[in-house]
């Protein structure tokens, strides 16, 4: 059987074969000569051992994945693959066959500076990077947050600090009916926004064989195109759901002459597996780590003797915990009655209230973690082949029937005018508690009965727009993105008749913030300002409320923005968050109060009461501030990229940005802390169904991950203009490679 690789002018590769299996043995073939370095350390870290490497910097993630079980899970899934759907574990085998034909000729640099030889993949690889991508992605230390919150400010501090929060991935898409375009076929457009990496978490390819021909943005290391994909026939594209499907559970262990026991809901101890492992850490002493699972999953913080040695926020756990008094969660709490509006940014909507929180029970000693895969040992892979034989949107949704995680909204188009929008994943049914916060392994009632029916939903005027806000995926989910990027792309959208797919670009990048009112509402009815103060409020209300890179008035209200964040996160009333609890340090990001507050702030600005804080003075206080010492020159002069690199290194030419948290054009940083963005369209693509060849398409940085390559950050300049690459399908165009 033959393989054929050929590239575009933009370095993209196109492979053909005779046969799907062959087919993925040139994706990983391919993948592997583009993305060896970041083949390997994606691999390393769904193992656990990129501190061999990496250094003391990778400690913690690499202890969470031991102890989560990233890798373990990742083999008996592949197991499970291989009883149930035997054609697609082959698929995968044959992938894995491709990179490890590659990967001994690699040429990447990295592993020079690394001092790292190139490994050898195994079948279950891919799914463990899989795992390792998303296991963080639906954001459960966000119950840690609450559990903090709730603990020291009492309710009302869930919903108040209620937003997407540090680290939680987002997208924007929108999918416009042909009754609304001027080829009467319809369009699907959008951006995942993901941390951006040197080189991209997505990878520009098409896959041809003699069952289909499918381009799109596929995940490198794992083979088909999951996420945005493009048949000729029919087109999807996926937006986080928000969706809440990982339960953490606090643990009662206790240590025995056999081994160590868990408390379980029965009343009765039972046993937990128990081991240790060793991770190695590159200029440092090796690090012993326990790893434990109950009946709820892996304990991935604490022990018997409790969280950081055995002391949880300065209270000694007692070495007997069944004498500890913690009184119980109530499982079915009342929940706000409208889901579709928020009169009071206290309450959750269509979520559980709680309790006075001196009825809290204490903190926790131990933490494990329930989430899909571990349980079901099915991580979703087998929708991966239907996706790319899928002709019509009734193949593409039967393929997302098999969905497991990270839970999505998918959209979907065919040339016939099937259309379609549905969540696909899947979510436990269980308790509302244990969506809020941990919740007590030894109580009764927050055990997993069955999974949810994904919701499903239809297209208002034409269109349906998801930017991760309380929508179809509703009913599933606690917290949800502010609608602005929603509101924004569906106003947008009504201002014309008919789209075209050259139309997208400029909703791409729309960099009005809507959220910016609540603090302009504060400035405007100030009194007592200086007269610098004064004329810094004139400039920043006349402002067009545009994050344009080459705008002044969006640096101030920057500034001024930032600084109030930083003296709400320095009032009294947040102290008691402000010292870090002992839970590891890849988790912290989500316990951080000055990014809590930064993301909150227009909660924050609007409650009607926050535990006394003067926030005019707040206010003021900025005002003068940044009035005293005003930013120097644009937004974009601190804006910057700052993508993520395995191996750190300046980046002397870090890329001016427009947009921000809020905007369509969503770039975020993190207010009061840095204006440089870690995060943002980590691809755009424009899917058209009347001609595919039509369709667009960019990455942030290039095709390549091999730096010196000239498609390493070719296209950037482009990403940086909301240019889009155009889609090559003519064979004839593109060039052979040996």
């Amino acid at each position: 059987m033959s393989i054929e690789i050929f590239r575009d002018a933009w370095g993209i590769p196109h492979l053909r074969a005779d046969s799907a299996r062959e087919l993925a043995r040139a994706q990983g073939r391919v993948t592997a000569r583009d993305r060896a370095w970041q083949l390997e350390v994606e691999r390393h870290r769904a193992r656990g051992t990129s501190a061999a490497f990496l250094g003391a910097g990778a400690l913690s993630w690499d202890t969470l994945a031991r102890r989560a079980r990233l890798d373990d899970t990742a083999r008996r899934c592949f197991a499970a693959l291989e009883r149930r759907d035997p054609e697609t574990a082959d698929w995968v085998r044959a992938y894995v066959d491709g990179v490890n034909e590659e990967l001994p000729t690699t040429e990447a640099p990295e592993f020079a500076r690394a001092g790292l030889a190139p490994g050898r993949w195994e079948p279950w690889t891919p799914l463990g990077v899989w795992l390792g991508t998303h296991i963080l992605f639906a954001g459960f230390p966000a119950k840690l947050w609450r559990d903090e919150a709730i603990r020291h400010l009492g309710p009302g501090a869930v919903g108040l600090f209620a937003t997407d929060g540090p680290g939680t991935a987002g997208s924007n898409g929108w999918l416009v009916a042909g009754a609304r375009t001027g080829t009467g076929h319809a369009i699907l457009a959008g951006d995942p926004h993901r941390y951006i990496e040197d080189p991209g978490v997505y990878q520009q390819i098409r896959l041809s064989c003699p069952e289909f021909d499918v381009l799109g943005l596929a995940v490198p290391g794992v083979p088909g195109i999951a996420h945005f994909g493009h048949a000729g026939t029919v087109a999807w594209s996926i937006t986080n759901a928000m969706a809440d499907y990982q339960d953490l559970y606090r643990e009662r262990l206790r240590r025995t002459g056999a081994g160590i026991e868990a408390l379980g809901p029965d009343g009765d101890w039972h046993r937990a597996s128990r081991h240790t492992e060793t991770v190695e850490v590159a200029g440092e002493a090796p690090v012993e780590i326990e790893v434990i699972e109950t009946d709820r999953g892996p304990v991935i913080a604490g022990g018997p003797e409790g969280l950081d040695g055995g002391v949880v926020e300065g209270v000694p756990v007692l070495s007997d915990p069944t004498v500890v008094l913690d009184p119980p969660v109530v499982s079915d709490l009342p929940v706000a009655s409208d889901p579709s509006v928020v009169s009071d940014p206290s309450v959750l909507p269509g979520q559980p209230t709680l309790p006075d929180p001196l009825a809290l029970p204490d903190p926790p000693v131990a933490l494990s973690l329930r989430h899909p895969p571990r349980v079901t040992e099915d991580l979703g892979f087998s929708a991966l082949l239907p996706l790319l034989r899928a002709r019509r949107t009734a193949d593409v949704d039967r393929a997302f029937d098999h969905w497991v995680e990270p839970v999505n909204v998918v959209q979907a188009a065919d040339t016939e005018g099937g259309l379609l929008h549905r969540v696909a994943g899947r979510v436990p049914v269980r308790a509302a508690a244990n969506r809020l916060r941990p919740v007590p392994a030894w109580e009764p009632g927050h055990e997993w009965q069955g999974w949810h029916e994904t919701p499903r939903a239809g297209l208002a005027d034409g269109i349906a727009v998801m930017a991760n806000q309380r929508g179809p995926a509703a009913p599933l989910g606690v917290e949800f993105a502010p609608p602005h990027r929603a509101h924004r792309i569906t106003a947008l959208l009504a201002e014309k008749a008919r789209w075209s797919p050259a139309d997208m670009p400029a909703i791409h990048t729309d960099t009005h913030l809507a959220s910016a009112q609540p603090l302009l509402d504060r400035m405007e009815r100030l009194g007592g300002l200086s007269p610098e103060a004064v004329t810094l409020r004139e400039t920043i209300l006349r402002w067009d409320r545009r994050m344009a890179a080459d705008s002044r008035e969006a640096a101030l209200y920057a500034a001024v923005r930032s600084a109030v964040v930083r003296r709400l996160a320095a009032h009294p009333a947040f102290a008691a968050l402000t010292a870090p609890p002992a839970y590891p340090d890849v988790l912290l990001p989500w316990l951080g109060l000055l990014p809590r507050i930064a993301f909150a702030l227009e909660h924050l600005l609007r409650a009607e009461e926050l535990y006394g804080v003067d926030r005019d003075g707040v206010v003021r206080g900025a005002l003068e501030e940044v009035a005293a010492e005003p930013p120097r020159g644009t937004w974009g002069d601190t804006h910057r990229l700052a993508p993520w690199r395995a191996l750190p290194e300046p980046d002397p030419d870090a890329a001016a940005l427009s947009g921000d948290h809020d905007c369509v054009l969503c770039t975020s940083a993190v207010p009061g802390l840095t204006d440089l963005a870690a995060r943002g369209p980590a691809a755009r693509y424009v899917w058209d169904l009347a001609r595919r060849e039509d369709s667009l398409w960019v990455v942030p940085l290039g095709a390549s991950g091999v730096p010196g390559s000239p498609h390493h950050r070719d296209q950037l300049p482009l990403w940086l203009r909301g240019d889009l690459v155009p889609v090559v399908t003519d064979w004839q165009h593109l060039t052979k490679e040996d």
